[in-house]
């Protein structure tokens, strides 16, 4: 490694990477706090477990139909621009939440909410590879992601003490949770507005040899992505390119990974509290799985980018988070519990980041955008299935072990897509060389 790319690569983290993940932290901590809220929200408002993740869910519904739109305007009007107008939407309606008073205005809100939310997290993911070299990519989307198990590791205890503020000046506990936690990404939004820089070409924080390299690396790998592609039928046309079946299958292993992902986020709280536990000994408790989530995320992120390999971590990942959930669903003792669950919260949190590293390796520009967009929206439409599912089975048989059985069997269904994956793109080199020798 050179030492301008050196220089360079560590220049462009620091500035971008820790600003970041306090705003995905953000983000997340305002998505899954109605976890934390709902160990008293929905007795007082008297809100059914169904009800509670179908409104839980309803946000991943907007959140899929205007993500690609806003995945699409964050590349032509800018980062900087259009991650402010989210912040603000998102932190305005978050703090809204405070104010339902049932099931029907908790479902309306959820859905504004999605709306106001959906673009951050692909868009950020586009972003990144406007400032990162191919080679870096799996392991600054781990540094990048580990704002989601962060933000539980961190916000669980947070969440479990404000519960304690239940009648401070005649509110509840849970709606000084709502409040205060949605102050943050208000203050972020106009932060972001002044601090983050569109493009490398604008960077004027580089120095101009370090933004020279940048530009003129990014730009041949651009190059050679859209040769590789030359010859396709679509002819570069957009739709096909977002919509071909590579991305279809990254989009439904997305899905898989998801769907443990918050059938675990929104019920650990309500399964951890069933120990006996109070609030606040219930959120130190839930960082245990979490802390877990943070080294898998980083470590397995890595490990891939320093190998090269996608597909077996992947799997693996997927394998750990699906046999740990369902392992966990059926033991009935609290300490191998924590155990299996810690072990699901490993490979859900390892998964996440590679996956990101796929739709990027064969498309660039809009067509990358558009792609990251249709993975996001599609995979988190497993937000809006999964809550529901792992409710509706809870209403109907008293636990939660067959709702984690369920989502559990999406996370398996992914395995089998990676491995498939694999093939495709093997088939379409073995037909690009052939077309070579010929």
């Amino acid at each position: 490694m050179s030492d301008i790319e050196t220089r360079t690569i560590r220049r462009v983290s620091r500035r971008l990477i820790p600003f970041l993940i306090v705003c995905y932290f953000i983000a997340y901590l305002d998505r899954v706090n109605v976890g934390f809220a709902s160990l008293t929200m929905n007795r007082d408002l008297g809100i059914s477990a169904t009800a509670y993740g179908l409104g839980a869910g309803l946000f991943f519904l907007t959140y899929f139909i205007f993500e690609l739109p806003s995945n699409l305007a964050l590349e032509k009007f800018g980062a900087r621009r259009w991650i402010a107008r989210i912040m603000m939407s998102w932190g305005l309606l978050s703090g809204g939440m405070a104010f339902i008073g049932g099931e029907t205005s908790f479902y309306i809100m959820r859905l504004l909410l999605g709306a106001a939310e959906a673009g951050f997290f692909p868009g950020i993911i586009f972003y990144l590879t406007l400032w990162y070299p191919a080679a870096y990519r799996a392991r600054i989307v781990s540094l990048f992601m580990v704002a989601i198990p962060l933000s539980s590791l961190i916000g669980a205890p947070i969440s479990g003490a404000l519960l304690e503020l239940d009648g401070l000046l005649g509110l509840k506990g849970w709606q000084w949770l709502y409040i205060i936690e949605a102050l943050p990404a208000l203050i972020l939004s106009v932060a972001t507005f002044f601090y983050l820089t569109d493009r490398p070409s604008s960077a004027t924080w580089l120095a101009p040899d370090e933004r020279a390299w940048l530009e003129e690396r990014l730009a041949a790998e651009k190059a050679e992505r859209e040769a590789a592609s030359a010859g396709k039928a679509a002819g570069g046309h957009l739709s096909r390119e977002i919509f071909n079946p590579r991305v279809l299958s990254i989009a439904m292993i997305y899905f898989g990974a998801v769907a443990l992902l918050y059938g675990f986020s929104f019920f650990l709280p309500q399964i951890i509290k069933a120990f006996g536990l109070s609030n606040l000994q219930t959120g130190f408790v839930t960082v245990i799985p979490y802390a877990v989530g943070t080294v898998g995320m980083l470590w397995w992120g890595r490990r891939s980018d320093a190998t090269g390999e996608r597909r077996y971590h992947l799997a693996i990942a997927l394998g750990l988070a699906s046999f740990g959930t369902i392992a966990a669903a059926f033991l009935p003792d609290p300490t191998l519990k924590m155990a299996l669950f810690s072990c699901a919260a490993f490979g859900i949190f390892a998964a996440l980041p590679i996956v990101w590293t796929l739709p990027t390796e064969t498309l660039s520009g809009a067509a990358a955008a558009g792609a990251i967009a249709v993975v996001n929206s599609v995979g988190n439409l497993s937000g809006f299935v999964a809550p529901f599912v792992v409710g509706a089975i809870k209403d109907r048989t008293g636990d939660f072990t067959y709702g984690l059985v369920a989502i559990s069997a999406a996370g398996l269904l992914g395995i089998v897509l990676v491995l498939r994956l694999r093939t495709q793109a093997e088939r379409a080199g073995g037909a690009g060389r052939l077309r070579a020798a010929e």
